[in-house]
C-alpha cells in the first residue's frame, strides 16, 4: 500500500513508523526544510517527551475529548515511546511531575533518533513539500498535490494522513494548512482558540514590576466573582511577565478556563480573579504566628526592612504597596488589624485576568476537526475513505507535562496502523 503523510511533526513521524512496519510504502510531504522544527523548540528545547503517569490517568489530564483518545493510548503508549527512544540509544528521566526527558536536556537527541527509526524503515522524507490538495474520487483518497521547489506535481496514495499541526507556533509550519484541506473535503472544524497559553493581566504595571519572577510551590486559584467559584486550582510553579502571567500552572489552567461558558465576557467584565497562595503550606493563623515572630525580632527595623526572610527581593515593594502600610513604619507601630490584612495579602495576592495572550504564543491548539467526524479505533475519516487524522489537528488538547507529545504519537501511530 502506498502511504502518503502530510506533515512531518511527532503524529506524522509516528504514523510513518507505524504504517512502514506493516510493510506499507511511506513518503512524508513536509513544506518546512526539516520535519520535527515544534518538537525542537518543546519543553524549551529540552523536550517533555512524555508523561510517567499510568495511560488510564492520561484522560484526566485532557480536558478537551479526552475519552475520544482510548483507543489510541491503548495502541501506543508512554513506554512504546521511551523504547523507540531507547532503541535509538536515548536515555530518559523522571522528573518533577511525572514529566520524562531525555537525559542529555536536549530535544535534538530525541528528533535525531525518529528519524533515525525512520531511516531504518527506509520512510522516503521530501522537505518544502508544500501539499495544496488531496485528490479524491468517488469519495475516496486518491493522492496528493503538492509544490516542490516551486514545481506543482502530484503522488499517488491509498492512503493519506493528515498531520499538519495546530495553527500554534506558525514559524514551525502550523499555520492552519491541514483546516482548509479537511474542510474542502467536508470535514467540519470546531473554533480554534490558543490554549497552554499566557495570561494576560488588568494590573500590568504590578506583573511588569515583577517581571521575570519565577514563584514555586505556590497555590493557584482562579475564582469567577459572578458566582464565586473556583474555577481551576493548582500547585506548583508560575511566572511573572511584562504583560500578566505564565508557567507551567497557568499554562495548563488556561486550557480548563477557554472552556468555561461564556468566558469572553466574564474577562471582559473583569469577573475572572487569579488568586495567588504565597504561602500554602502555613494556613492563615500559622502563617500570622510566624509573622509575629518575625516583628517580634525586627521590632525597631522599619517594615520594608523586616520581610526580607518571607518573601522574594522582587516582592517586597509591591506587596507593600498593596498592603498599604507605611514601608517606613516602625514594627511595633503596626496594629494588629495591619498586621492580620498584610497576611491575607500573602494568601490572597491576586489579579485580574483579561484576556489569553496570542495563539502564537500558544503551545498548543485547541479545537480542530472535529471528533465526531473521526473513527476513533483507526483515526480513519468518517467521510472520506482511506483520509486519517493524526495530532493537533484533531480537536483534542491537554495541561502541560508530556500529554500533547503523547497524543501525537498514539494518534499518528493508529492512524498509521492497518485497520
Amino acid at each position: 500500500m502506498k502511504v502518503v503523510i502530510i506533515g512531518g511533526g511527532p503524529a506524522g513521524m509516528l504514523a510513518s513508523i507505524s504504517s512502514a512496519k506493516n510493510g506499507n510504502s511511506v513518503t512524508i510531504l513536509e513544506k518546512m526544510n526539516m520535519c520535527g522544527k515544534k518538537l525542537l523548540i518543546t519543553g524549551k528545547g529540552r523536550c517533555n517527551i512524555t508523561s510517567s503517569l499510568e495511560m488510564s490517568e492520561f484522560i484526566k489530564n485532557i480536558p478537551g475529548n479526552g475519552r475520544f483518545l482510548y483507543s489510541a493510548f491503548n495502541n501506543f503508549t508512554n513506554q512504546d515511546i521511551i523504547d523507540i527512544l531507547k532503541k535509538q540509544k536515548v536515555q530518559v528521566r523522571n522528573e518533577r511531575g511525572n514529566r520524562i526527558f531525555p537525559v542529555s536536556d536536549k530535544s535534538k537527541d530525541v528528533l535525531e533518533a525518529l528519524l533515525k527509526e525512520l531511516e531504518a524503515l527506509k520512510v522516503r522524507i521530501k522537505t518544502n513539500a508544500e501539499v495544496t490538495e488531496i485528490l479524491i474520487d468517488e469519495n475516496k483518497v486518491i493522492g496528493v498535490k503538492y509544490k516542490e521547489n516551486g514545481q506543482e506535481k502530484e503522488l499517488l496514495a491509498d492512503k493519506v494522513i493528515l498531520a499538519t499541526g495546530g495553527k500554534s507556533y506558525s514559524s514551525t509550519g502550523s499555520t492552519g494548512d491541514g483546516y482548509k484541506m479537511a474542510m474542502k473535503l467536508g470535514h467540519t472544524i470546531t473554533k480554534i482558540k490558543p490554549s497552554l497559553v499566557p495570561l494576560v493581566a488588568k494590573e500590568k504595571e504590578l506583573c511588569a514590576s515583577l517581571q521575570g519572577l519565577s514563584l514555586r510551590n505556590v497555590q493557584i486559584k482562579f475564582i469567577n466573582t459572578e458566582n464565586k467559584k473556583v474555577i481551576y486550582e493548582d500547585f506548583g510553579e508560575m511566572l511573572f511577565t511584562h504583560f500578566g502571567v505564565s508557567g507551567p500552572t497557568i499554562l495548563s489552567a488556561s486550557a480548563h478556563i477557554l472552556r468555561v461558558k461564556n468566558i469572553e465576557n466574564l474577562l471582559k467584565e473583569d469577573k475572572i480573579i487569579l488568586s495567588i497562595d504565597l504561602k500554602p503550606a502555613l494556613s492563615e493563623e500559622k502563617l500570622d504566628t510566624r509573622v509575629l515572630k518575625d516583628f517580634e525580632e525586627y521590632k525597631n527595623k522599619q517594615f520594608k526592612n523586616s520581610i526580607e526572610n518571607l518573601l522574594p527581593k522582587k516582592m517586597i515593594e509591591p506587596i507593600i504597596r498593596l498592603s498599604k502600610i507605611n514601608p517606613d513604619k516602625k514594627v511595633n507601630e503596626i496594629s494588629k488589624k495591619e498586621r492580620l490584612e498584610f497576611v491575607h495579602l500573602l494568601k490572597n495576592f491576586t489579579v485580574t485576568i483579561k484576556e489569553f495572550r496570542d495563539i502564537n504564543e500558544a503551545i498548543i491548539t485547541a479545537g480542530g476537526i472535529n471528533i465526531k467526524e473521526i473513527n476513533s479505533s483507526t483515526m480513519e475519516s468518517k467521510i472520506i475513505k482511506g483520509l486519517y487524522f493524526a495530532g493537533e489537528i484533531i480537536d483534542v488538547d491537554a495541561y502541560t507535562g508530556g500529554f500533547n507529545l503523547q497524543i501525537a504519537y498514539s494518534t499518528g501511530f493508529t492512524a498509521g496502523m492497518e485497520e
